[in-house]
């Protein structure tokens, strides 16, 4: 299940970046950048074409480049997101999918959407009404994509950033989440609860193995209960600004 995967590597003014539900810690920029090279080197190691977006020092949140597109089958939808400090980063997405041979759509003002407000389970598409994606944004999403067989459900979030703070998916289609911090777990036709917040993020790698934060050991105990492989990865200074491991990278298979 190896594709390419489109990253940005981390600004220096990582440090900087939007913070909602978090108080501001410090981050280590340096330790940031060791985390982001060995979060590609998994993907790396399991035959994925690593493609990286041209620099953007001047935007501290660039390096979460799943906010900036959100890509369905052939179709890659380009964003308009919620904080406006991040605009900027989008145009510099465009010629790179465009290179991919993906048809290009794209969120048009004054609707918003963050790429990590969706989330993919089947041909469900789940949209997290969330502070950077509005209703007219789950509007214009659904209008792209029920064409295409796509059923889109929009799902409250307001106790963390995104809906991909709160929940992801298995491979099976098992959705997963920390539930004091999932507001509607009835949406989703199998929710698993997880007992770390930091449980709540996985990347799905293949049919049978999924990246999970080195800092949930007791999910990934869990989900290895449930005859996963599970791969760990240290996010930790992405984890002080609101980021986990699927926010890193766009998938693109």
């Amino acid at each position: 299940m190896s594709g390419t995967l489109l990253v940005r590597p981390p600004s220096p003014r990582l440090a900087d970046g939007e913070l909602t539900h978090l108080d501001r810690v410090p981050v280590d920029a340096g330790l940031a950048r060791r985390q982001w090279d060995d979060y590609l080197a998994v993907f790396a190691d399991r035959g994925w074409q690593v493609r990286e977006l041209p620099t953007a020092d001047e935007h501290p949140d660039g390096v979460f480049v799943e906010d900036a597109v959100v890509v369905f089958d052939d179709l890659a939808v380009l964003t308009r997101p919620g904080a406006a400090t991040r605009r900027g980063e989008v145009a510099s997405m465009r010629p790179v999918v465009a290179s991919l041979g993906l048809e290009v759509a794209e969120i048009e003002a004054p609707a918003t959407l963050e790429g990590g407000d969706v989330l993919k389970v089947g041909r469900t598409v789940y949209v997290g009404r969330s502070s950077r994606t509005d209703d007219d944004g789950v509007a214009r999403l659904r209008t792209l994509l029920e064409p295409r067989g796509w059923r889109v459900v929009a799902v409250p979030v307001t106790r963390v950033l995104h809906l991909k703070s709160a929940v992801t998916a298995l491979p099976d289609g098992t959705v997963i989440g920390h539930e004091p911090l999932v507001e509607a777990p009835e949406v989703f036709e199998s929710f698993l609860p997880v007992p770390e917040p930091e449980g709540n993020a996985v990347v799905v790698l293949d049919e049978r193995t999924v990246l999970l934060s080195a800092s949930a050991p007791r999910t990934a105990d869990l989900l290895r209960g449930r005859g996963l492989e599970v791969v760990t990865s240290p996010v930790t200074e992405f984890e002080k600004l609101e980021g986990c491991v699927t926010c890193l990278s766009v998938r693109v298979r």
